[in-house]
């Protein structure tokens, strides 16, 4: 809230500006609301008629003639904020819409009017305002296509229109320099100059708010897709807008700059891809979950992708992408997929992971979860992000464990974050991520990061290898200088609690629930702890946290078997055969596939050097080997030779310039790198 002096100014401003009468039609011009499907909520309609709001989780009865400049609201600010964005606006108008009870239309109409009474224009941040004119507009939209509207009452057409224009006057004098609340402000201002051209009878602000938002496209969606804050919710939002914009210029004929669609583009690529197969998105670095499929219809259409639209649709519609190892990585992000349903596998069933080493993202939302992974198999996430939660630093300061490097799926240093806490944007160095490479063939994905802290010198490295797209290997390496604690952490869902076990399988500790084993080589110790996940702001819930501590070393390498698991499935044994002298680290996972007789063998290599992998001797970076029913199968990475002989028989490959795969099968033969994107 602005201080009184603040506040006086504001008052002056629209006074000034209410000089001016400004004549309104009976209903603004029908525009494009790429928010429309979110809001059809009768029960939030029906409890706003009765003036009860429902926001972060806390309902307040303030009737339909509310006090909007009320002292006594919950002390989380986000409370007021939501209230005065007049979201629930939409869902009144669906409901007259569907019901044509003119109820939905009155309680509407006295809100509105009470806050224009009320609020002096500029009371509230750029953000909120933008925000609220377009919903007023949308909303306003809704009621003028239902049967039976006749206009709004008690000359009110005007007197919302006159607010509109003192409130977008204010706005254009008052954007935010940058980022995700410049763009949800200008897309406001290109609203109003759609919708009601008598307050912009120049065509000025319509110019004006297409060539910033523009600007704002271009420099805060980074080339690889992924927009600048680094926060999967925030991306969503901001494609809101932008695909608002482009949306309606092709509906009212404008033109737009040159590479806006192709920046756009890139930004759905991402959208798409980051959502999990259970249709909703991770909730990485200041996110709710939620699902933006109706966003990829959007783009689907105004780009003419069928693979947008499978994406969207759960394979319903459209044509599958090409793509299971996607990489993004200006943003940091990468992802693992077994497939888009067309095998084995339906499309919600299908496995996934996204790898964050990017980043920080610029602004307050990045947290501090360099090298944090969340995954999800069989139509549920495995390991989760907990999310945001908050923005309060009220007593407990839930901000700060939910932005803290514990609350993420990685390493924590000596219960340190790995860029020291604010709320807001970080003061200071920060840590920094690399991203040192991907290694792919058909069925075998590698990824390898690196993570480095202000607040400690230990360098954490982490490799991630997706095995057959049924199940993956994390391993995480920790060096440092001088003693330190280690905690290896994986927050799960909710429903995991009272059906987590720990128990010892011959070398190793099983962390099991009915759907997941993370099956830890030769750990010390597990333990399990209380955490907590908030799918939405202000909404959390108790979930079990996986621990791996480790006290007073220099150095730790932990290596974990992320396991699915199905009904009936047994838990396979986990071998790691790796030495500080040595090139080369092994892993053998035994009866990990659908036969009992199934063994996988993954080496990855730092040298140059041959390695034995079986009855092969390897020259190149990451190998796996899978031995079932008397068959056997190779897919090498990065390879310079390849020998393998048995009895009469015998394969060789070498070449000066690496092929970035070698695939071979004991009745097909040798395969080389084909050149497509996999």
């Amino acid at each position: 809230m602005f201080a009184e002096a603040e506040i006086k100014q504001a008052e002056m401003e629209s006074a000034e500006m209410g000089s001016a009468e400004i004549k309104s039609r009976m209903t603004p011009r029908p525009v494009f609301c790429v928010i429309e499907k979110a809001y059809r909520n009768r029960d939030v309609a029906e409890e706003v008629c009765a003036g009860r709001f429902t926001h972060i989780g806390i309902t307040l009865e303030l009737g339909v003639e509310p006090d909007w400049m009320a002292r006594d609201l919950p002390a989380d600010e986000e409370w007021r904020i939501e209230w005065s964005k007049f979201y629930y606006g939409l869902d009144l108008g669906h409901a007259l819409r569907e019901t044509g009870d003119h109820k939905y239309l009155r309680s509407w109409e006295r809100l509105v009017r009470t806050w224009i009474d009320q609020v002096p224009v500029g009371f509230d941040t750029s953000d909120v305002t933008g925000r609220r004119v377009q919903n007023w507009i949308y909303a306003w939209n809704l009621f003028a296509s239902s049967p039976g509207f006749t206009g709004l009452a008690g000359g009110l057409e005007e007197q919302i229109t006159t607010s509109i224009a003192h409130q977008i006057d204010h706005l254009r004098n008052h954007l935010t320099p940058e980022r995700n609340h410049r763009t949800l402000e200008l897309y406001a201002l290109f609203i109003t100059a759609l919708a009601l051209p008598e307050v912009d009878r120049d065509g000025s602000l319509n110019e004006f708010a297409i060539a910033e938002l523009h600007r704002n496209l271009m420099s805060d969606i980074r080339a690889d897709g992924v927009h600048r804050e680094s926060s999967t919710h925030y991306h969503m939002t901001v494609l809101r807008s932008f695909l608002g914009v482009r949306e309606n210029a092709r509906r009212f004929g404008l033109a737009l700059p040159d590479q806006y669609d192709e920046r756009l583009e890139q930004a759905c690529e991402f959208a798409a891809h980051c959502h999990r197969p259970d249709g909703l998105i991770p909730a990485l670095s200041d996110s709710d979950t939620g699902s933006y499929g109706d966003l990829l219809e959007l783009a689907a259409s105004i780009f003419s992708r069928p693979d947008f639209l499978y994406a969207a649709t759960a394979g319903q519609r459209g044509v599958a992408p090409r793509k299971l190892f996607a990489s993004f990585p200006d943003g940091g992000y990468f992802i693992q997929r077994s497939g888009w349903g067309e095998g084995r596998d339906s499309f919600g069933d299908e496995r996934y992971l996204i790898f964050d080493c990017g980043p920080l993202g610029d602004g307050g939302h990045g947290h501090y979860d360099l090298l944090n992974v969340e995954i999800a198999a069989r139509g549920r996430p495995l390991v989760i992000d907990p999310g945001r939660y908050t923005y309060s630093e009220q007593a407990p300061n839930w901000r700060r464990w939910f932005k803290s490097t514990a609350a993420h799926n990685t390493v924590s240093v000596d219960g340190l974050d790995q860029t020291p806490y604010r709320r807001g944007k970080p003061k200071g160095p920060i840590a920094q991520g690399r991203f040192i490479k991907r290694l792919s063939a058909p069925g075998f994905d590698v990824l390898c990061g690196e993570a480095t802290s202000p607040a400690y010198e230990v360098v954490h490295t982490r490799q991630i290898f997706f095995i057959a797209g049924e199940y993956w290997i994390i391993a995480d390496r920790l060096r440092g200088a001088r003693p330190h604690r280690f905690d290896l952490r994986f927050h799960l869902l909710p429903e995991s609690e009272g059906h987590l076990v720990i128990e010892e399988l011959r070398n190793n500790v099983v962390a099991r629930t009915p759907e997941c084993a993370l099956v830890f080589h030769s750990a010390s110790r597990v333990k399990i702890e209380q955490g907590w996940y908030a799918p939405t702001y202000g909404i959390k819930h108790t979930a079990p946290v996986v621990s791996l501590p480790l006290d007073d070393v220099t150095q730790a390498d932990f290596f974990t078997l992320v396991f699915p698991l199905k009904p009936g499935r047994q838990v396979p044994v986990f071998q790691v055969h790796s030495h500080e002298t040595e090139p080369v680290t092994i892993f053998e996972i035994s009866n990990p596939g659908p036969g009992r007789l199934t063994t996988d063998a993954v080496a990855w290599s730092e040298s140059k050097e041959s390695f034995a992998l079986g009855l092969f001797n390897c020259r190149a970076s990451a190998c796996w080997l899978r031995k079932s029913a008397g068959r056997e199968s190779l897919r090498a990475c990065d390879v310079r030779e390849l020998r393998w002989v048995s009895g009469s028989k015998a394969l060789f490959f070498g070449s000066e310039n690496p092929a970035r795969w070698v695939m071979w099968d004991d009745r097909n033969g040798i395969t080389l790198d084909d050149g497509r994107e996999l």
